[in-house]
């Protein structure tokens, strides 16, 4: 094995919690300002999941105040301590771009619901 898959093996991450598009996650990302660090959550939709390897992406909308925020996160940083699932969604597109566009209900993503039957 050459130098670089080695190195790109060293930083893959395999702690972070399986997700894909169309999923409500909250991403608990670490934030250092001067000497202090502290943890925000960062919850949205998440609309696109690019790249591959160590340089893979994915990235999360969210509405605040009524604005459309979207934030790229790669998915091996260190800064990122979890990953977790609110809402799994049922989509049928790998890149949800047409979200943006979308106002109100009409946003809006179909929950998955388990196969799971209630006894």
């Amino acid at each position: 094995m050459d130098i670089i898959k080695t190195i790109e093996a060293a930083q893959t991450r395999d702690d972070i919690a399986p997700f894909k598009v169309g999923d409500t996650v909250k991403v608990y990302f670490k934030i250092i300002e001067g000497k202090t660090e502290r943890v925000q959550v960062y919850e949205g939709l998440v609309i696109c999941i690019k790249g591959a390897g160590v340089s893979k992406t994915f990235t999360v909308r969210k509405n605040s105040y009524g604005v459309g925020v979207e934030r790229v996160f790669p998915i091996n940083s260190p800064r990122i301590t979890k990953v977790e699932v609110a809402r799994p969604g049922k989509v049928r597109r790998s890149k949800l771009y047409y979200i943006r566009d979308k106002i109100g209900k009409d946003a809006k993503i179909k929950e998955l619901i388990s196969s799971k039957k209630a006894d």
